[in-house]
C-alpha cells in the first residue's frame, strides 16, 4: 500500500518567499476570492517548502506564494505545507514548473521564470551558457524549457532578453503597449538609452513600432544613439498609424461624479456614444 505523505502545519512566521520569485502576487479580485475561500474552508492544497540551509525552523516557499499571501490576509497563523528537502537549483526548477501552467502569465513573469530555470539547469551541468548563437542539442536547456510550454528555443531566448529591459518599459510589455518582438530589440539598448526612450514615449505619447525598435538597436550598437536621435526617430509617423482624439482627464471630470476613476469615465463615454448612435439610427429609419 502506497504511503500518503502528511502535511505539517507551519507557523507563517517561519516561512520565507523564494528569493528572486518571478511570479507576481497581486492584491486583486482573484486574491480577494482566494481569501474568502480560505476563510470559509481553509487551505485545501498544502504549500511546498524546503528547509533553509543553515537556519533552524526556517523554510523557503517553493509552491504556494499566493496561498501564503491570502492566508496572511485572512489572519491565519499557520498553514499546511509539505516539507521537501532540496537544494536551491532543484527548488527553482520546481517553482517554475509549478507556476507555468497558470492560465494568465505576464511576459515579465515568463521572462524571469525561463531565466531562473535555465540558470538552475545550467548549474546542474545540462547546458553551458545563455547565448542565442549556440546550435541546438539534445541537452539544450532552451529546447527543453520550450518543449514543456509548446514554444521554440528561440522564443525562450527572446523572453529571457526581456529581463534586460528597465522595469518601466517591461511594464509596458506586460500591459500590451509594446509587443514581444520590438521589446526584444529594445532590450539591446543601454539602461540610459532605455530611460531616454521612456521619457520620449511619455512626452510624445507613443510606443516604438518594430521598425523603429530595430533602428534604435542599430543606432545603439553603432554608438550613435542619443536623446535627440531618439526624439527624432520616435516623432516619425508609423505606417498605417491611426488617428486618435485625446482629452485631458481634468477637462472631463466636471461631467462625472467625483468618485469615478478614468476607466469608469471611459466606459460611460463609450456607452453614451453607443446610445446616441442607436437613437440616430432609429430616427433615420422612421
Amino acid at each position: 500500500m502506497k504511503e500518503t505523505r502528511q502535511a505539517e502545519h507551519l507557523p507563517i512566521s517561519q516561512l520565507h518567499p523564494f528569493e528572486g520569485h518571478p511570479f507576481q502576487v497581486q492584491d486583486n479580485e482573484e486574491m480577494d476570492a482566494l481569501v474568502e475561500s480560505i476563510q470559509a474552508g481553509g487551505i485545501l492544497t498544502p504549500l511546498m517548502v524546503r528547509p533553509l540551509e543553515g537556519k533552524v525552523n526556517a523554510y523557503e516557499v517553493i509552491s504556494g506564494h499566493r496561498r501564503l499571501h491570502a492566508a496572511i490576509k485572512a489572519g491565519m497563523e499557520t498553514v499546511p505545507a509539505f516539507i521537501t528537502p532540496m537544494n536551491r537549483d532543484a527548488a527553482a526548477i520546481a517553482l517554475v514548473d509549478s507556476n507555468l501552467h497558470r492560465e494568465h502569465i505576464l511576459p515579465s513573469e515568463k521572462a524571469f521564470a525561463y531565466k531562473l530555470k535555465m540558470e538552475a539547469l545550467n548549474r546542474q551541468g545540462q547546458r553551458t551558457d545563455l547565448t542565442l548563437s549556440q546550435v541546438a542539442t539534445k541537452l539544450d536547456t532552451a529546447t527543453q524549457i520550450g518543449a514543456m510550454q509548446g514554444e521554440s528555443r528561440d522564443k525562450v531566448f527572446r523572453y529571457i532578453r526581456l529581463t534586460n529591459l528597465i522595469p518601466e518599459i517591461l511594464q509596458k510589455v506586460d500591459e500590451g503597449q509594446i509587443a514581444l518582438t520590438p521589446a526584444v530589440e529594445l532590450s539591446y539598448l543601454t539602461q540610459q538609452e532605455q530611460q531616454d526612450l521612456l521619457e520620449t514615449m511619455e512626452c510624445e505619447d507613443c510606443t516604438p513600432s518594430l521598425s523603429q525598435a530595430v533602428q534604435l538597436k542599430k543606432l545603439s550598437q553603432a554608438g550613435a544613439l542619443d536623446v535627440d536621435t531618439i526624439v527624432t526617430l520616435m516623432s516619425q509617423p508609423k505606417a498605417n498609424q491611426a488617428e486618435k482624439i485625446s482629452f485631458r482627464v481634468n477637462d472631463l471630470r466636471k461631467f462625472f461624479p467625483k468618485s469615478y476613476d478614468t476607466t469608469q469615465i471611459q466606459e460611460t463615454i463609450l456607452k453614451l456614444l453607443n446610445d446616441y448612435q442607436k437613437r440616430r439610427q432609429r430616427e433615420q429609419s422612421r
